[in-house]
């Protein structure tokens, strides 16, 4: 089992840049897929990034790619996400989650293991 604690959300202008991070707990980080999802009120939660268990493959919704990037610190148990040229509707509540195998990465419901959240508020 792993627990994940995510951190860095803020508010930020549209245009800016900011760095999420979630750190687990226990000595098996490298053995999980991680993800970035998100939650807009009254939406429904989105997948935003996958990362590999060693960082070499990564997948990311269309609508952050080329703007977002996922990466991890498996010495430090943690997994990031930079995000670059923030537009309001990247507002969200932000979850990492965690898996064992490398498939269907954009499905929440995959994932076992989630963080409380951090929210991300971009103003225009």
């Amino acid at each position: 089992q792993v627990q994940l604690v995510e951190s860095g959300g803020g508010l930020v202008q549209a245009g800016g840049s900011l760095r999420l991070s979630c750190t687990a707990s226990g000595r098996t980080f490298s053995s999980y897929v991680m993800g970035w999802f998100r939650q807009a009120p009254g939406k429904e939660r989105q997948f935003v990034a996958a990362i590999s268990w060693s960082g070499s493959s990564t997948y990311y919704a269309d609508r952050v790619k080329g703007r977002f990037t996922i990466s991890r610190d498996n010495a430090k148990n943690t997994v990031y996400l930079q995000m670059n040229s923030l537009k309001p509707e990247d507002t969200a509540v932000y979850y990492c989650a965690a898996k064992t195998p490398w498939d269907s990465v954009y499905t929440d419901t995959k994932y076992p293991y989630w963080g409380q959240g951090t929210q991300l508020t971009v103003s225009s």
